[in-house]
């Protein structure tokens, strides 16, 4: 009969140990997790939602709670230029609102950008020769003008309306062709030597007048006449509401109405209404599609809905011709008008004359 070896007692006790260790380290585990809470997955791992198309627009954030007051916050964009160095005026950072690689959508301008001072002083002295310096000196070499009076008669019938007719501008051609279009806006204007004259020459020619008795009369073939202006009113619509006039449009939308998308010359006639004219102009965006520009300027009074004081307002007049500066017109004619009183704001000082001519050519025209 085989010897039997009884079990070991010392390798039992062993595991009975092993196992009571690895319920201690159990049961630990579990109070730190307890203690802890479970970690979260990171944002990033979840699943990304459905990619959607780019857009200028914001999602709307959650609505409130029950019982609580929403109140809902519109930013609007000032369409005016802030100032150098920052300034705190609250517009957001670029890349805040509108997806990457975007231009941002020029937003509405009611008021242009005034120039600094021309001196500390704020003086009416300092502003008018500034002034008076820039409309006297061309910013541009035109060889070939077409002028209709450049001499120093006094003649009321002839005025120095030129237009500059060098071919890198285009006009020339656009005459040659039979493709040129003028509109010219006046105010009981009866002297059209300068309109015949071009519609003789081959431009379709428009004249802009409240004062005529007759709506879109014919005169010839290239020669009509509308009985409308182009708006002179003060550009910020709130004001315009109050003011409603039923023979004034914005250029725009003459030229839409019309199917016109560009003017080879605008000239204006306006007696004194030519500065809030030229500032509808500019706010309207609309002088890329102009080629050249004669304007007839009156310094003996501030003009149609235009006010402050002296310096502010000759600092308005300098603040609108460099508004058309950097937009690419440059002056290459400037014609000072020995006929009119010598007035500069009702004073006469600076050997001013109360009229000047002048005329711009859009350097980017094609």
């Amino acid at each position: 009969m085989a010897w039997e070896r009884p079990p070991r007692r010392g390798c039992s006790a062993l595991r009975r140990c092993l196992l009571g260790a690895a319920v201690l380290l159990g049961l630990r585990l579990c109070v730190e997790l307890r203690r802890t809470g479970p970690r979260l997955p990171a944002r990033s791992a979840r699943p990304d939602p459905a990619p959607r198309p780019p857009g200028p627009h914001l999602l709307p954030a959650p609505g409130p709670l029950r019982g609580a007051s929403r109140r809902q916050v519109t930013y609007v964009r000032s369409g005016r230029r802030a100032p150098p160095g920052g300034g705190g005026s609250g517009t957001p950072e670029p890349g805040c609102c509108a997806p990457r690689g975007r231009l941002r959508r020029k937003g509405p301008r009611w008021h242009i950008d005034l120039q600094p001072w021309a001196g500390p002083a704020r003086s009416l002295d300092e502003e008018a020769l500034r002034f008076l310096r820039y409309i006297s000196t061309t910013q541009i070499a035109c060889d070939h003008m077409s002028t209709d009076s450049l001499a120093t008669d006094s003649s009321p019938a002839k005025k120095p309306w030129s237009v500059c007719l060098d071919d890198r501008f285009g006009l020339a051609h656009q005459i040659r062709n039979k493709q040129c279009r003028l509109y010219s806006l006046g105010l009981g204007s009866d002297d059209t030597h300068f309109e015949v004259g071009m519609a003789n020459d081959g431009c379709e020619v428009h004249c802009f007048d409240p004062s005529v008795k007759s709506a879109h009369v014919l005169e010839s073939e290239r020669l009509w006449y509308h009985r409308v202006s182009v708006d002179w009113r003060d550009p910020h619509p709130a004001v315009a509401a109050q003011k409603p006039y039923s023979s004034t449009r914005k250029l725009g939308t003459i030229l839409n109405e019309f199917g016109h998308r560009k003017i080879d010359v605008l000239k204006a006639d306006l007696e004194s209404a030519e500065w809030k004219v030229l500032e509808n102009l500019i706010l309207e965006d609309v002088l890329e599609q102009i080629g050249q520009l004669i304007f007839e300027i009156h310094l003996h009074w501030p003009g149609f809905e235009v006010s402050g004081s002296d310096s502010s307002v000759v600092r308005f007049w300098y603040s609108l011709l460099k508004e058309l500066e950097l937009q690419d017109f440059r002056l290459f004619h400037s014609y000072k008008d020995l006929s009119k009183p010598q007035l500069f704001l009702k004073k006469d000082i600076f050997n001013a004359s109360s009229c000047y001519t002048l005329s711009w050519v859009n350097t980017r025209w094609k």
